[in-house]
């Protein structure tokens, strides 16, 4: 019984040890990671991270929007990989259910009752240089206009135009 008691404590030990807290080292408060160093698929700091995310879900992480959330976390393990921030070029295309993510927090409050919990996560994806851009298709059958948005988005024909243009370009698409 001693023996078992002993193996237990020393693997509790070993995994506090090696236990590494969540962390948002670029886009601070957003997209929690861990780090491994040990594992593959690690960034390559010798590639250009061209990506187009498909924002469409209205689910949350972390209180935000997720597909917003995937965007920050995609820049906190691309960053801390050692890419730098002028080798990743990422572009949303906001619609379906995520198109209210997008709002102003005036519009979002006489919606929601309360102020917008992604309009922060908005100011840094767009000061790192996220492209964000808003289907208009989505917004006209919301009743959505375009001044209803972050002023952090812009408003584009449709996500698909969005989506097709820049995997065209040699986009990843991040679904």
């Amino acid at each position: 019984m001693r023996n078992v008691i002993t193996i237990a404590l020393l693997c509790m030990i070993n995994g506090m040890i090696y236990a590494q807290e969540w962390t948002t080292p670029i886009i601070e408060g957003y997209g929690r990671i861990k780090q491994f160093k040990d594992v593959a698929a690690q960034p390559d700091t010798s590639l250009e991270y061209n990506i187009v995310f498909d924002v469409k879900d209205d689910r949350e992480l972390d209180g935000v929007n997720i597909g917003l959330f995937k965007i920050a976390r995609l820049i906190n393990m691309l960053g801390t990989g050692g890419v730098p921030q002028d080798k990743i070029h990422i572009v949303a295309a906001v619609h379906g259910g995520a198109t209210f993510a997008a709002l102003n927090d005036q519009k979002y409050k006489e919606k929601y009752n309360k102020a917008n919990p992604n309009t922060e996560l908005l100011q840094l994806l767009h000061d790192y240089g996220v492209e964000i851009y808003v289907c208009a298709q989505a917004t006209a059958s919301r009743g959505i206009t375009a001044d209803d948005l972050d002023a952090n988005t812009e408003l584009g024909l449709s996500a698909m135009m969005v989506l097709a243009n820049y995997e065209l370009k040699g986009y990843a698409l991040m679904p």
